[in-house]
């Protein structure tokens, strides 16, 4: 073995650590490095000079020279000196040798700067996060001399960006807050793709907008959401949308971009207050293919560019979802540093001697030495406000503390029944100032044989960590707290003068312990005094790292005496001691590799490198004690003489339990150490002390850290302390304070990621501070090889404080998780920090589709198709081909009976039409438009009228005259200049060669803020149809073929797409018919609609329906939900209708609005117990949650669950599934969310991690025919797998319909052909994905009813690392994420994740959504988000059947429309 001297130090950690070594310990080559003595002043300049020579630029030729910087010149190292002599608690992280490491290292990368992207801010945001309005901490967080660095002045915003660019220092810049140049933006993201990635970017604004150009309608009180009907010129279906839209480039690749092609989409229609006008900005084209605005599109560029290369190799253990088709056996790396020492063995202390004439107690030593020595000074110390010190000698303190035991017993309560009895727990609340008050407190305790509890003094009432003493206190049943005269005027105080109840805490009597408010006790008591038992002496708490508190018990007079013996004896650690001066012992330092600590091995380094850390060893076991080290996780074996442990201690003067808490004692208290054969080491029991190091040769020990600082990120261990060091040591007295700082870890995605959280100063920029920010992550990247997740600056004073003025980290941490840590400025980082994501998958080589079908059949699984009853049955009605037809006939055989029934916002009957009425209308309005129109046969007429009659009466009106009616959402008058040229644009898209509307919506046209928006002059013909003519129509029109045109059938698709589809006469009969039968429709019945009646199956069941069967319609229009939200419910209960249709939107208003008033509503009558049918009309997969919620809310007003049910329609069939009265209860499944993003469908139980639920989609009507197949080979599928719905029936549509005859271009939509099996049947694909399962339950021809699961859009579908995702699986997560986030959408954009989040609250919680919004959506989803977008509450725009129009929201957010409050770009 060799000899072993100090080793020199270059300190890169906040306080010097220990070490000593033995002979395994070697270098990072494997060799055993010489070993040097102390080091001198030259010398150790001479040391550091090598040290950072390899990393300072140079001129070859001359001669290096070291800068002089602050702790290189002979002042700044005295004034560094004096600071830390001064020995201040902040002083803990302060190394010059680490801050010139730290500064060395980011030398090393500055020629790849990393290209921190600003976010941007509204300037509202901006001017409240002032750091003006912010007080500092306490000046002694640092010094004056670390603040004195200068600070350049600012600088013009092209000659930053221009210096930042060509990789010239930062550090002093300062750029202005808010910057307009798209060309500074265009430059910045193109030179980015030639630099490696992160550098600051100039801040963007985005001003906002006003009232008016917001469109916010206050009418009535109430601000409503957006709703859009129509976004695009494009008239063919959303299905198209992989085609009009050029699919954003590869960011993996360097393929030049596409040609740009501009895309235009309509402005939207509004319900109750108009959308943020996104088409009228001016836009650029990007090679993208979609107009965007520069200043956005510029900095996605950029994120994209940056994450092109990866800052480090992933780690080869990723994450592997537990398919067996994806299971991946994972070999361990051999290149990882191992331990390759011998086993260590204890070390054992001195003999313990001398305890034979010393007291056998505590208690006898007080008396002793207060009778043998009372004026011998006992503790001398010193206070602020006084001049002198003060003296407690042996004689006060047995008078003073037999007196407060005296008291304790005889003055509390009354004879008969004293509060204190010996054995009870007593706090103790003494401030750190006051030692002797706390000495006679605690000795009067153990002279009256109770328990002390020391604790901490409470500050004010929010103090963090107060619950978790208030829990302590209760669980040791304390109900007394002594204290101070001047602690308890400095308490909280409530009004009537008592000490303020603290939260959590059990109701206490505070008793002052001054002599003064002490009786004197009487000559003939005397306390007893007891020789060495093990009852508790006294109970102090310890605060775990998740914020827990512990209570450790230590037993009396033995253990605490002999530990004092000890303390008396050598006065230093509880389980080692320094060797004293002339021992044969001398201290050892060392160097070590950082790289290999972080895998738990010892290696010493040459000291050469940046990541390295010197220890000093803090002695050896003390006197009667003995010393191992164990493995950190699993059986507490010995380690390795190499390897980092747990250092266990077993000795008689050490804690003996936690109070009440058995099992964890054991754990903690009751170690036996085992070696590597499986026998105990020693039949000592051992305890674990919590401090992580090693044992070196001669008994030294060394600490290295802490348990519960320890951080585990992938695979890889590291210090808090290290971290915090390294951060500090980047400028930190610019821009934060030294002392508020703190990090933590957090588990996401099933590892650590590390989270540092620091208090700003009030006057640096955000500029400055996002600078300093991507400085520290490059220190701390490059000196421990690790990755920060999150780095949040907060404003100053507003972590949570312990009561001793340190961050409270546990209650951080939690403010974290929770949402509720309000930083100023917020960074962070998961694409370099996640390493783990699971293995993208594989497109496998294409499987022919017989091979597939085969390989189905041979598993025995079903082939996924089902239909619905057939239409054989023929009614009186049935036999006319017409709606047309069907009206003349209930006008000439049922005249009076009343077909419609609207009723108005107050909730009566506001007008009604029967067959005669609605009849003669329609003849007039058929006289209206040939001979005022001048129409003929087959023009298309567009129909412009609010929900109500006439829009009924003027389409049967179109029928008899022969024309085409093409109905249309009005503008809405408060946003006129964004919805009329929609309306405008569906009319010139329909080829309408007329309007007819009503008188108000007509000078509604012509009105002035009309002509602004749309030139009236370009509006075809307008017929106002409140006076008609009033002779009738001498001839009805009567179509020669079922097959032709009855009406067009316009909306926008999810995908924000404008569709037209044409119904036919003979589709429009077949649909009716259908729905008559599946919900057994018949003129005795009455059916409540509350729907938009413009598009799909809404359309058909506020105007078709009830001609073609009879029953009499009850119309709510929603527009009035917004005045009375109880309508639709009320309306519903007073007609006694036992089926109703209504829509998302309509349920989510009465969900939101009626969620308090269900009580009064059931006291005012309402009833809905006759109601077996509510069907929600839905273009998308059923909302699960909003309908139980529904369900749950209006249980007590007599709706029953099982009632509530969803039908499901599309563009190319409007009504395919539709629950009916009949049929059985509509059922929900449970599936594997990760399966869906394989195409596979496997069943899972409720609650099960990682399920979602599905709700069916109603019961296939009669005539329809469904099949699931695959969407790319067009083949049938399996019933476990998930494919797309296409659909057969007479109801199908006849095709889309255009302006210039391109109907054939998406003619697959209705024609389409399975390649194999079937092959001869014409299909509608209905562009939505889903599955069937044949369920156990039958319908009413006593058949297994199959049931249709819709689960999303395919146009929607999110492709990301080679899997599918549905944007409403991510959104519902989101919306769980944070209590303020009222709604969400996600899209994509160059294969980045945008999310855009609705803030219901202050503007200042906006940055929270960041990091809840990111883990939300790596943990559930495995999916890393690029952007976060936070917005206003009504911002997402959404239709009028509440559906989320995600690419119009799109186009405004790379367009700079959305006025966001806050945009994070995640690096």
């Amino acid at each position: 073995m060799c000899d072993y001297e100090s080793l020199p130090v270059v300190q890169q950690q906040t306080h010097i650590r220990p070490i000593s070594w033995s002979k395994p310990i070697r270098d990072s080559e494997g060799r055993t490095p010489p070993l040097i003595g102390d080091i001198t002043q030259k010398g150790y300049e001479k040391k550091r000079s090598k040290l950072l020579q390899a990393y300072l630029p140079h001129t070859q030729g001359a001669e290096r020279r070291i800068p002089v910087t602050p702790s290189s010149s002979s002042s700044s190292s005295s004034r560094y000196q004096r600071r830390r002599s001064t020995g201040t608690r902040d002083e803990r992280y302060r190394s010059d040798v680490h801050s010139e490491a730290v500064q060395a290292a980011l030398e090393r990368h500055s020629e790849r700067k990393m290209t921190v992207l600003l976010p941007s801010k509204r300037q509202s945001l901006v001017g409240q996060t002032s750091m003006d309005t912010y007080t500092p901490p306490d000046s002694s967080s640092g010094s004056d001399a670390e603040g004195s660095l200068g600070r350049a002045g600012g600088v013009s915003v092209d000659s930053w960006i221009s210096r930042a660019l060509h990789g010239s220092p930062s550090t002093s810049s300062s750029s202005s807050s808010h910057s307009n140049s798209s060309a500074n933006a265009a430059r910045l993201a193109e030179t980015s793709m030639h630099s490696y990635g992160f550098g600051p970017m100039s801040h963007l604004s985005l001003k906002r907008w006003g009232l008016r150009e917001m469109g916010v309608s206050a009418e009535n009180g109430i601000v409503g959401r957006h709703s859009s009907d129509y976004q695009s010129d494009r008239p063919w279906s959303s299905l198209d949308s992989e085609d009009s839209l050029t699919a954003p480039p590869d960011i993996t690749s360097y393929m030049p971009d596409p040609a740009p092609i501009s895309v235009q989409r309509p402005q939207v229609t509004m319900i109750t207050r108009p959308l943020p006008k996104y088409g009228n900005a001016e836009l650029m084209e990007t090679g993208d293919g979609v107009p965007v605005s520069s200043r956005v599109s510029a900095k996605i560029q950029q994120l994209v560019n940056t994450l092109k290369r990866p800052k480090r190799r992933p780690l080869r253990e990723f994450f592997v979802e537990d398919f067996e088709e994806l299971l991946e056996v994972q070999q361990p790396d051999p290149s990882l540093p191992r331990p390759e020492g011998v086993e260590s063995t204890p070390i054992q202390g001195e003999e313990l001697d001398g305890l034979k004439n010393c007291p056998a107690s505590l208690e006898a030593a007080l008396l002793r030495w207060g009778a043998i020595a009372p004026k011998a000074p006992c503790l001398t110390t010193t206070h602020s406000n006084a001049k002198q010190p003060y003296t407690l000698t042996y004689g006060k303190l047995w008078s003073k503390s037999l007196k407060l035991a005296y008291n304790l017993l005889h003055k509390l309560g009354s004879k008969q029944e004293p509060i204190i009895h010996p054995g009870d727990r007593v706090a103790l609340v003494y401030p750190n100032n006051d030692p002797a008050a706390f000495m006679v407190a605690f000795y009067g305790c153990l002279l009256a044989e109770v328990v002390p509890v020391p604790i901490e003094v409470p500050l004010t009432k929010k103090d963090a960590g107060s619950q978790q003493i208030g829990f302590l206190l209760g669980s040791c049943g304390v109900a007394v707290a002594l204290t101070s005269d001047a602690c308890h005027k400095g308490l909280p105080k409530s009004a009537s003068g008592d000490v303020m109840q603290f939260k959590g805490w059990p109701k206490l009597l505070w008793v002052l312990t001054d002599s003064k408010h002490l009786s004197k006790p009487p000559r003939e008591w005397f306390p007893l005094i007891k020789d060495a038992n093990n009852d508790t002496a006294y109970i102090e708490y310890k605060t775990c790292k998740d914020g827990s508190v512990s209570h450790i018990t230590n037993d009396i007079t033995r253990p605490m005496y002999i530990h004092t013996f000890i303390l008396s004896f050598i006065c230093m650690h509880v389980f080692s001691v320094r060797p004293q001066e002339g021992s044969s012992k001398p201290a050892g330092q060392g160097v070590l590799s950082m790289t290999n600590l972080s895998h738990g091995v010892i290696r010493v380094d040459t000291g050469e490198k940046l990541s390295v850390l010197t220890l000093q060893d803090v002695g050896t076991a003390m006197p009667g004690a003995m010393v191992c080290v164990v493995k950190l996780e699993g059986v507490p074996q010995l380690c390795k003489t190499d390897e980092i442990g747990e250092i266990c201690v077993s000795s008689v003067a050490t804690g003996t339990s936690y109070y009440g808490l058995s099992g964890m004692s054991k754990n903690t208290f009751e170690v036996c150490p085992v070696a590597c054969d499986g026998g105990f080491v020693s039949d000592c029991v051992f305890v674990r002390s919590g401090l992580l190091g090693f044992v070196g040769p001669g008994g030294m020990i060394f600490i290295s850290g802490t348990l519960e600082g320890l951080m585990q990120v992938g695979g890889r261990k590291h210090s808090a302390d290290d971290i915090i060091a390294t951060a500090l040591a980047v400028e930190p007295m610019k821009f934060i304070y030294r002392g508020r700082t703190v990090v933590f870890s957090v588990n996401v995605l099933y590892d650590e990621r590390i989270v540092l959280v620091a208090e700003q100063r009030p006057d640096s920029t955000e500029e400055e501070s996002y600078q300093w920010m991507s400085r520290v992550l490059q220190a701390i990247d490059g000196i421990h090889q690790v990755g920060v997740y999150c780095l949040a600056l907060v404003p100053a004073n507003t972590l949570p404080k312990t009561p001793l003025g340190g961050i409270h980290l546990s209650e951080t941490k939690q403010l974290f998780l929770e949402g509720a840590l309000h930083p100023s400025s917020i960074l962070m980082c998961p694409h370099s920090c996640i390493t783990n994501l699971p293995k993208p998958r594989q497109k496998q080589p294409e499987v022919g589709p017989a091979s597939v079908m085969v390989g189905n059949l041979v598993a025995g699984k079903r082939m996924a198709q089902a239909s619905g009853r057939d239409l054989s049955h023929m009614e009186d009605n049935e036999q006319f081909l017409f709606l047309s037809e069907v009206l003349q006939w209930r006008a000439q055989t049922t005249p009076e009976h009343i077909l419609y029934t609207l009723i108005n916002s107050r909730g009566a009957i506001g007008s009604s039409l029967t067959c005669l009425q609605l009849h003669k209308r329609a003849e007039k309005i058929a006289t209206l438009l040939y001979e005022r129109g001048q129409l003929r046969d087959g023009d298309h007429v567009a129909l412009v009228y609010p929900p109500g009659l006439d829009l009924i009466a003027a389409f049967y009106g179109c029928l008899y005259a022969g024309c085409i009616p093409i109905t249309v959402r009005p503008p809405h008058p408060q946003n006129i200049s964004t919805t009329l040229p929609t309306v405008k644009m569906i009319l010139e898209v329909s080829r309408s060669v007329c309007v007819m509307t009503t008188q108000a919506i007509s000078k509604l046209l012509k009105s002035r803020d009309a002509s602004v928006a749309v030139d009236f002059k370009s509006w075809p013909p307008i017929l106002e149809t409140d006076d008609l003519p009033k002779r009738r129509c001498s001839l009805l029109y009567k179509p020669c073929d079922p097959d032709t045109l009855a009406y067009l059938d316009f909306s926008v698709s999810t995908t924000g797409m404008l569709a037209g589809v044409k119904m036919s006469h003979n589709a429009t009969s077949a649909l009716c018919r259908s729905v008559k039968l599946q919900c057994e429709l018949y003129p005795s019945r009455e059916v409540a609609v509350c729907l938009d009646p413009y598009c799909g199956l809404g359309f058909v069941l506020w105007c078709l329906c009830s001609v073609y069967a009879g029953q009499q319609s009850v119309l709510i229009s929603p527009m009035d939900l917004e005045v009375n939200p109880a309508l639709w419910l009320q309306s519903v209960s007073q007609f006694k209708v036992r089926d109703t249709f209504c829509s998302y939107s309509v349920m989510e208003l009465c969900t939101r609005s009626l969620s308090s008033l269900t009580d009064s509503l059931k006291a005012r009558g309402m009833d809905l117990t006759r109601v077996r049918s509510c069907v929600v009309v839905a273009e998308e997969r059923p909302r699960v949650a909003l309908t139980q919620s529904f369900c749950k809310l209006f249980k007590d007003v007599g709706l029953h669950p099982r009632a509530v049910s969803t039908a499901f329609g599309c563009r190319v069939n409007l009504a395919v599934c539709l629950q009916g009265t009949s049929g059985p209860d509509p059922t929900t499944v449970y599936v594997d969310m990760r399966a869906l993003r394989h195409d596979r469908v496997r069943l899972v139980e409720r609650g099960s991690p990682h399920s979602l639920p599905l709700m069916e989609s109603g019961k296939i009507l009669p005539g329809v025919r469904i099949i699931i197949a695959n969407p790319e080979t067009k083949g049938p599928i399996g019933d476990s797998h998930l494919g797309e719905i296409w659909v057969h029936s007479p109801q199908n549509a006849s095709g889309y319909f255009t302006v210039f005859g391109e109907e054939n271009v998406r003619s697959d939509h209705f024609g389409a052909r399975l390649s194999f099996g079937d092959t001869q049947t014409l299909w509608a694909r209905t562009g939505y994905l889903g599955f069937l399962r044949r369920t156990d339950l039958t319908d009413a021809n006593g058949e297994r009813h199959d049931a249709l699961y819709v689960v999303g859009a395919l146009d929607e579908v999110m492709e990301l690392r080679g899997m599918k995702y549905h944007p409403i699986d991510i959104e519902t997560s989101i919306i769980r994420a944070h209590r303020n986030i009222t709604e969400c959408a996600v899209f994509t954009w160059t294969n980045l994740l945008v999310v855009v989040v609705e803030l219901d609250g202050s503007e200042q919680d906006a940055l929270d959504l960041v990091p809840m919004v990111t883990n939300v959506v790596l943990e559930e989803h495995y999916l890393i988000v690029g952007v976060v977008v936070v917005v206003d509450t009504g911002v997402i725009p959404i239709n009028s059947r509440g559906e989320k129009q995600r690419m119009h929201l799109r186009d405004g957010f790379l367009a700079d429309q959305l006025d966001p409050i806050y945009v994070a770009y995640n690096m």
